[in-house]
């Protein structure tokens, strides 16, 4: 057990099959979880981390669901118990988007997708999660939010919004449920090298590591290391935490 701490937990990673989502599946799926691989449009991406999972003697199963549909939030969970066969007792509340520009550029649709998805799609999957979760007076909600949400950053104000609520959201909610045994924690990371980094120019590089004081990019298998362990028992007297993953950036 010691190198599987999540052994038979089945939990939904939603954004799973993509970047830092994929990587937090595969992590969980090795430590023992049975793990909800939740995708948007590409189920093709989610097909394939289920079958990394699956080569390495994991259990996976694909699910789709958009986040900021509450409705979609709710099926996703059930569907999720469904197709593993136990009740719910993980959920990492992942899916994000960025619809990037200065504030004076930003449409109103952009504004209100970004804040719909990152805050809107965390609190209906949370919901959907803490009314199972509450039953049963265990388990463990890990959110998303980024270095972006504690600090801002220039042509990301939608996106800072939104991350900044999913840490106030997190905070909130540790309090409401802590006193029946379940956890809610925050990982904030900081510059990822994902699809979403790799179009970066070799000059924004320079600078963003430049900043920090690692002097490298963060790969997906931090945050998914960290994830596993905000999700296991060594962490069960951690709550309401904001965790930054970012090489010092933020200091």
């Amino acid at each position: 057990m010691a190198d599987r701490p999540l052994e038979g937990r089945v939990t939904l990673v939603t954004g799973g099959s993509r970047g830092i989502g994929a990587a937090i599946s595969q992590e969980l799926a090795a430590a023992g979880a049975k793990v909800g691989v939740n995708y948007t449009a590409n189920k093709d991406a989610a097909d394939a981390v289920v079958a990394a999972i699956t080569t390495a003697g994991g259990t996976a199963v694909a699910i789709p669901g958009d986040v900021s549909d509450p409705e979609s939030a709710v099926a996703m969970i059930d569907q999720t118990e469904e197709l593993l066969g136990d009740d719910l007792w993980n959920v990492v509340a992942n899916a994000g988007i960025t619809r990037d520009n200065l504030i004076s550029r930003i449409t109103v649709e952009d504004w209100d997708r970004v804040i719909e998805v990152n805050l809107g799609g965390t609190f209906h999957v949370c919901k959907a999660a803490s009314r199972k979760l509450l039953r049963k007076k265990r388990g463990s909600i890990v959110t998303m939010s980024s270095v972006v949400g504690l600090h801002g950053n220039f042509g990301q104000t939608n996106y800072a919004a939104s991350k900044g609520g999913v840490i106030a959201l997190t905070k909130a909610l540790a309090k409401e449920v802590g006193s029946r045994g379940i956890r809610v924690n925050c990982v904030a990371p900081g510059y990822i090298s994902t699809e979403l980094t790799d179009v970066l120019s070799e000059d924004i590089r320079d600078v963003l590591l430049g900043q920090t004081p690692l002097g490298r990019l963060g790969e997906p298998e931090d945050i998914a290391r960290t994830v596993r362990f905000l999700l296991s028992d060594d962490a069960s007297f951690i709550t309401g935490a904001i965790l930054s993953v970012d090489g010092g950036l933020g200091m």
